[in-house]
């Protein structure tokens, strides 16, 4: 397929039971592409009643013998055909993606795609390791343990990650036996739409993965709510989170959550800069700072702090912002209006704050589409707004600090605990600095390095629970003990 080809996409629709259909009062939404501001589709808005009848779908499809009565080893197997699938339509998923995103094609093509189907392999061969135990009991008794699914899981997306966050949950989901209910993010639903119809072409039985598009506040509401849903798994922001949390509660339902963060970045003095600047650059602007994990905030120890800016200005100077399918693009537009001018209050804020704009601060390109430069502030204290509050775009804060207790201390200054990263050539620093860090996962020298044996998930505001890993398929399963008196 080429770039200028069309993908398919599935206008108005969404896929209940193995099959595409429209919402229940026929009511749809426009779809927008962010680099040009055109319409691409226009996508179904779902209705309660939209989501209950894809609850029961998937709580039929969890009972049947097509799914349920599928063994281990069968189960494997379909991952694996699914990861194949997922792989045939590599290139038009990373089309989706880059057209709905923004995200340039490069790097949909390199890392997103071969994530998401290595993440389905990675839980397909770990399908047959799900294994209870015998746990010694009274005399002539035994105890044995078995790790069984909830049933229907409900699964809430946001719009910076599409098809990866959603795979995180569904492959684990399904490892362990459960069946799906996804509301993907009203702004950019369309790869999972059409990897609905890849998985069920692939031959995952009808019913086991829904997809019901709509308005958070409404369907997603009531996922959280069902009583059918036994299982809740959520990306997106903490307010957010903390709204389904509080509403998930009132049916007892299991959830995990990966909230919001406001990662810090930090640089000693004896770190390599020249490594340290392609990092920290990634960290800051990875996904146009669209990303949960980003490094917004860059620590600098002081006897370094004004080289290190000299290197980063430099380096978002350089930084090729434009058309997301042109293969010289970096950093391509912001996913949706609103979001742009989200980063548009934040950077009128830290203004206002006394903090200084030392590169960009504008909004990027001829007035089409909602671009944005690489924006970096110096002067920053801790406790203003920009260094506190997760701003969600290309923004980045630099502060200064003196010895290792100052950097922890700001580093965990904040309600977020998601991701944390330094720098240095000191690895008793390393070591010790790491351990005092609040945060679900710490990256030495290096930003965003991701397998899917490795588990995220956040600390404090940032959220509970694991995706990825071995610990991301236990969220999935649910224990029980048998205990047989052979008397």
């Amino acid at each position: 397929m080429s770039l200028q080809a069309r993908p398919t996409i599935a206008d108005g629709q969404l896929f209940i039971d193995g099959k595409f259909r429209p919402a229940e009062h026929g009511e749809t939404r426009e779809v927008v592409n962010p680099a040009t501001e055109e319409v691409i589709c226009r996508v179904a808005w779902g209705t309660v009643a939209d989501l209950d009848q894809a609850v029961s779908a998937a709580q039929a499809a969890f009972e049947s013998e097509e799914w349920g009565g599928l063994t281990l080893p069968q189960r494997g197997r379909l991952l694996l055909r699914i990861a194949d699938a997922i792989d045939a339509h590599a290139e038009e998923l990373a089309l989706l993606e880059s057209l709905n995103v923004g995200k340039p094609i490069t790097v949909a093509s390199a890392f997103d795609l071969p994530f998401a189907s290595s993440v389905f392999r990675y839980y397909g061969g770990m399908v047959e390791q799900l294994e209870g135990s015998a746990r010694p009991a009274a005399r002539r008794s035994i105890a044995i343990t078995r790790k069984e699914p909830y049933g229907v899981v409900g699964a809430i997306t946001p719009f910076n990650f599409p098809l990866n966050l959603a795979i995180n949950k569904i492959a684990a989901a399904l490892a362990a036996g459960n069946t799906i209910v996804h509301k993907p993010a009203e702004q950019t639903p369309l790869s999972t739409l059409r990897l609905a119809e890849i998985m069920v072409e692939a031959g995952l039985p009808a019913g086991v993965y829904n997809v019901v598009t709509g308005e958070g506040a409404t369907v997603g509401a009531r996922l959280a709510e069902h009583p059918g849903v036994r299982k809740l798994a959520f990306t997106g922001s903490t307010a957010t989170g903390k709204r389904l949390i509080a509403t998930a509660a009132q049916t007892m339902k299991k959830v995990t959550a990966e909230l919001g963060g406001k990662g810090a970045n930090i640089v000693f003095a004896d770190a390599n800069l020249d490594a340290v600047t392609q990092w920290a650059h990634l960290a800051a602007f990875a996904n146009t700072g669209q990303f949960c994990m980003s490094g917004s905030r860059l620590l600098v120890q002081r006897d370094i702090h004004d080289e290190m800016v000299e290197r980063m200005v430099a380096r978002a100077a350089a930084t090729a912002v434009g058309d997301p399918l042109d293969p010289r693009t970096e950093m391509g537009p912001l996913a949706h209006r609103t979001q742009l001018e989200r980063v548009m209050e934040y950077v009128a804020i830290g203004k206002a704050e006394g903090a200084t704009v030392v590169t960009g601060g504008a909004p990027a390109g001829d007035g089409r589409g909602f671009f944005y430069q690489p924006t970096i502030f110096t002067g920053v204290t801790p406790q203003m707004r920009i260094a506190q509050e997760e701003i969600f775009g290309p923004v980045l804060t630099v502060i200064p600090f003196e010895d290792e207790d100052e950097a922890v201390a700001i580093a965990n200054g904040t309600p977020y605990g998601l991701a944390a990263g330094l720098h240095t050539t000191d690895l008793s620093r390393a070591h010790q600095v790491s351990a005092r860090l609040q945060a679900g996962i710490v990256w030495v020298n290096a930003w965003a390095m991701f397998e899917n044996s490795i588990p995220i998930g956040g600390y404090k505001q940032s959220g509970f629970g694991r995706e990825l890993g071995p610990e991301g398929i236990d969220e999935y399963l649910q224990l029980k003990t048998v205990v047989i008196n052979a008397e």
